[in-house]
Order: structure tokens, then sequence, then C-alpha cells
């Protein structure tokens, strides 16, 4: 992978470009990294490239919660949309300041 600088930080809410969820990051890979399995489970032709940052995310849609990996390309920036109703925002960040999260500093490196 050539050098690229991540377009979202970690506590940044975010919204899918395709599906109908949203979350907030907590962490980033600078380009794909699980499992082939993982990789093949998505449709071909929505499938993105792995050379790209990937996103964790704590998402949340209208029927759950739960945790998702996003490509960059597929994530748009949801300043506006308010916070993030996930069951394990308090593990890893201390309060939404502005239009992001503020990590607890025993888990900021």
């Amino acid at each position: 992978m050539t050098d690229r600088m991540a377009k979202f930080q970690i506590g940044q809410v975010v919204k899918h470009r395709l599906y109908p969820f949203r979350g907030v990051i907590f962490d980033v890979d600078p380009e794909f990294s699980n499992s082939d399995e993982w990789w093949e489970s998505i449709p071909e032709n929505v499938r993105p490239q792995k050379d790209q940052p990937f996103y964790h995310l704590l998402a949340e849609n209208d029927q759950s919660h739960y945790v998702a990996y996003v490509s960059e390309q597929n994530l748009l920036d949801d300043a506006a949309g308010g916070p993030v109703d996930h069951p394990q925002i308090d593990e890893i960040f201390l309060n939404r300041d502005g239009p992001a999260y503020t990590v607890r500093p025993e888990l900021s490196n």
C-alpha cells in the first residue's frame, strides 16, 4: 500500500454510503485486514478495493447495535446526525465533544 492518510478519525461519527446504518469509529486498519471468508461474503458488485483504510465502527441501525468493518470508500461524515446509541460507547469513549467522541485516556495510543 502507498502511504495514505485515513480520511476519518477515531471518535468520528460516520454513516454508510449504501446501507442504512451509522456509527462511531473506534479503530482503523491502513488496508483490509479481515478474513478471506468475510471478503467473499460481500456481493461482488459492491465489494470495495482492499488497498484503502478500513474502519471498525460501533454501529447502529433501526433494529440493532453491532460492530461493523467498513471501507473508507463506503463511509460519509455524519456530524449532524446526533449521538450514536450503542451499548459499548462508554467502554471506549468518555463523552461526545462536538461532532466527535473523546477516547478514554487509558485506551488512547
